[in-house]
Parts: structure tokens; sequence; C-alpha cells
């Protein structure tokens, strides 16, 4: 099992930005901060979702569950070959599937992997994309959902309509206008 990688965070008292960087980063400039007026909202930075807080400080488990890259949950049988960082799964297919996978050089997981490496491959611009719609999506809704322009930015970004897009949140304040760019980096590139 592979340990939970570090990930980042802003963090935003009402529209303004108040602190980015690693969590337990974010923490010790939020513990500096006067929250009892309310309106804090952390994101992570890898997908848009907005996270609790507080969590402990220096603690590896503080990264939110779906950024943990763990090879199989702590309760799950080791089956396959663990040390290699092969996890066995079930695979449902049509018998045309099973004929075909096993008259390929290696066997089915073999040729399963091929495919797989392939479509990542082919697919890694559109899949980029999908994912850097999908977290500033996740922010904007979370932080801009009762801005005015919003249903009409969030059909631009999933148009990737980029002109639309930077109008329709043009009249938002300049920190949540500045992260929001920044997550949709990579929403509007054109397919390769």
């Amino acid at each position: 099992m592979t340990r939970p990688v570090p990930s980042t965070c802003t963090a935003f008292l009402g529209a303004r930005r108040v602190a980015f960087g690693a969590y337990d980063e974010v923490a010790r400039s939020l513990a500096a901060l006067d929250l009892s007026v309310g309106g804090l909202l952390v994101f992570d930075d890898a997908t848009g979702a907005q996270v609790d807080y507080p969590w402990p400080v220096g603690d590896p488990m503080a990264v939110p569950a779906e950024e943990t890259q763990r090879v199989t949950p702590a309760a799950a049988p080791r089956v396959g070959r663990p040390r290699m960082g092969v996890v066995a799964r079930e695979v449902t297919l049509l018998p045309r599937h099973w004929e075909w996978l096993a008259q390929q050089p290696g066997g089915a997981s073999a040729a399963l992997r091929r495919l797989v490496d392939d479509a990542r491959r082919t697919h890694a611009d559109r899949d980029g994309q999908r994912h850097a719609k999908e977290r500033a999506y996740r922010f904007m809704s979370a932080i801009a959902g009762g801005f005015a322009g919003f249903e009409e930015a969030s059909r631009a970004l999933f148009a990737q309509d980029a002109e639309t897009f930077a109008r329709r949140i043009a009249d938002w304040p300049a920190d949540v206008q500045a992260h929001l760019a920044w997550l949709a980096r990579d929403a509007f590139a054109p397919h390769a």
C-alpha cells in the first residue's frame, strides 16, 4: 500500500482568498486569523472540492480521502501481487471479449493493461480537460452559486466557450475570478 500523496488547498473567507498551499501551511495561516465571523471555505486544489476545516496539522491522513493514492482499502483482502502494486478486481465481459483476450500475447491481464495504457495515452488531453471542468465547477458552485451569471458561466464552462465564461465571471470578486481561472486553466484547451 502506498502512502497518501500530499495535496494543496486554498482557503477563502467570504470571497477573499486568505491562504493557499500545503494543508499544514494553510492550517497555520488559518490559526492566525479570526474566523469567528464565519464564511470560511477551504477547497482542495486538485479536485476543487470543498474540504472540512480544521484538520489535524501535520497528519498525512488530513488529505481528503478522494485525494489519497491508496492501492487497496485497509479492510480489503490482499489479492493479486501487492508488492508489485497489482490489485485483483472483478471484470465482467461477454464471452466474445474473453475469447479475444485469451488469444492475446501475455494473456488477458497483459492485454487489458495494454488497452488501458493505450486509452490513457490517447485520451489524456480530453481527460485532463474534463477534470479541469469538473474541478472548476465544484469550486464555483460552492463559492459562487448565488453570484449573478453563475448559470451562464457554468454552461459556458461545459460548452468550452472561454470568451463567454470570462465575460460571465468578469463582475465576480477578483480572488474568486483568479482562483477559478487557475482551476479551469486546462478546461478550454482544444482537443488534440
